[in-house]
């Protein structure tokens, strides 16, 4: 809740210095979107929702406000509501930031602000700007989706012009604290081993993305470095591990491409968390450390779009956690055909089929008393925005 209040606050100071100002003068706009999503699953409930009968427990709505106080400040704040069967039922601060642009090459912001790791990471908030129903849940989890968005800190960009033959590069520098709160849906598998982590996780994070628009028209390539160091309290099902603390640090390196060309795009990313990770008990049995994951994560994805109304694409997802047993809850593989069909500027429509292997994240044992292996995922997704 304070960190809450502290991103209300960045908009609140933003406001403030535009004092004597109208409304006008201020350039404030109002967006937001509602989207009402219904899941069909043949085999396995799928993130707590009962999806073998058909279920219409996901729904979402964002909401934000923008201002201009200041020739070179924005300040702006963003609220969600998400629902999906157990997970969320509850309002929560998207991100809450202030912008200032000193020049092209270089500009910074601060408060509650998105993360700029992956292809991705910094657009999964505005479903009516892309295809997808769900984005790849190798790197995309949606039930985690507020936690990897933003952190609190502060990031540094800029453009820097390499000239006509050599492109663009863009940078992004970011630092500050990420939180995992206990609800996150990264906390389920490892809750249903037996573990509790009952204040969640957090902890600082730092990294940054280059983004290389080449010379060739409508290509990028980027590479980022994502580091978290964090910290909670856990309890583990084992004698002597009542209440302990635990110290997670691990980096991510990401590396992307995307080329749109017409009416194409083609696009892919790969991550994988340091086969070094190790999570270190500071208290309990003395010295003890646990490499527990070491996941590898991908996806490619294309589109076309056949004209003013209807597009269509596909992507192919997979996520390997090699330290986890042998089985189908170490690995998901997801092929996903997509489609999606505007009526006007501001109702949309998405249907998706997902063709899914492995058990890996998305199902919980409570709600899948005899899990199998493979199940398809059918997704009518209706959308309104503003």
């Amino acid at each position: 809740m304070k960190r809450f209040w502290m991103g209300a606050l960045i908009v609140a100071l933003g406001a403030a210095s535009a004092m004597g100002q109208s409304l006008d003068d201020l350039n404030i706009q109002i967006h937001g979107y509602a989207t009402q999503g219904f899941v069909y699953t043949t085999q396995d409930n799928w993130n707590s929702m009962e999806t073998t009968n058909g279920s219409p427990g996901w729904t979402e709505a964002v909401f934000n406000v923008t201002a201009q106080p200041a020739p070179k400040l924005r300040v702006g704040v963003q609220a969600r509501y998400f629902l999906m069967g157990t997970f969320g039922n509850a309002i929560t601060l998207d991100w809450a930031s202030g912008d200032y642009k000193v020049n092209e090459k270089f500009g910074f912001r601060f408060g509650k602000v998105k993360t700029p790791n992956g292809l991705l990471n910094d657009i999964q908030d505005i479903d009516p700007a892309f295809l997808w129903s769900l984005l790849p849940q190798s790197a995309y989890p949606i039930t985690s989706r507020t936690s990897i968005l933003a952190h609190y800190g502060a990031v540094a960009y800029g453009n820097l012009r390499l000239g006509n033959k050599a492109g663009k590069l863009e940078y992004q520098l970011y630092g500050g604290e990420r939180v995992l709160p206990a609800d996150d849906g990264f906390f389920v598998p490892i809750i249903e081993g037996g573990a509790d982590f009952p204040n969640g996780l957090n902890g600082p994070t730092s990294g940054g993305t280059l983004r290389w628009h080449t010379p060739v028209d409508g290509l990028l390539l980027g590479v980022a470095l994502d580091r978290e160091d964090l910290t909670g309290k856990v309890t583990v099902p084992a004698p002597g591990f009542v209440g302990n603390n635990i110290d997670s640090p691990f980096d991510i390196p990401f590396f992307f491409a995307k080329y749109e060309h017409n009416k194409v795009m083609v696009a892919g990313e790969y991550s994988r968390v340091a086969a070094d990770h190790k999570s270190i008990f500071t208290t309990g049995p003395p010295g003890l450390q646990q490499s527990f994951i070491d996941h590898r994560e991908w996806y490619g994805m294309a589109s076309y779009k056949a004209n003013d109304k209807l597009t269509t694409g596909l992507y192919y997802s997979s996520f390997f956690d090699e330290k986890a047993a042998l089985g189908p809850g170490r690995y998901q593989k997801d092929w996903a055909l997509s489609g999606r069909y505007d009526f006007n500027p501001f109702l949309y429509l998405k249907a998706e089929q997902h063709f899914m292997d492995g058990t890996n994240f998305g199902y919980l044992t409570v709600d899948n008393t005899n899990l199998k292996p493979d199940t398809r995922m059918s997704i009518l997704k209706i959308g309104v925005s503003f």
